[in-house]
């Protein structure tokens, strides 16, 4: 039989670690999921397209995950896809790729610093 204070010092804590642990893991991971969706969205609104008909590829957070950059395609395009800039804390998208507010957060001289 085991003691009361081994279940206390040594079980509770991990049970409760876990515990915590999977709460915040898995909560990251549903927020991520629907990252995709709410960018879609977003894009959607901007250009008065369907949300279903548009392609995200090679998204990348910058800025500690509050600025999403990547490129888009919609299902009708023919020219390929286009770089965009969404910013999580305002669901807003940027499109002009020569706006400061672009090249400030996705330029490429950014994300080699």
């Amino acid at each position: 039989m085991k003691s009361r204070p081994f279940l206390l010092l040594v079980i509770l804590p991990l049970f409760i670690a876990l515990l915590l642990g999977g709460v915040l893991f898995g909560g990251q991971a549903l927020s991520d999921s629907n990252m995709d969706e709410d960018i879609q969205q977003a894009l959607a609104q901007e250009i008065n397209q369907e949300a279903s008909g548009i392609e995200l590829s090679k998204l990348q957070k910058v800025q500690y995950g509050y600025t999403i950059c990547g490129l888009y395609r919609t299902a009708s395009s023919e020219r390929g896809y286009a770089s965009f800039l969404y910013d999580t804390q305002h669901d807003s998208v940027e499109l002009d790729i020569k706006s400061s507010r672009y090249k400030s957060r996705c330029s490429l001289s950014v994300a080699c610093q």
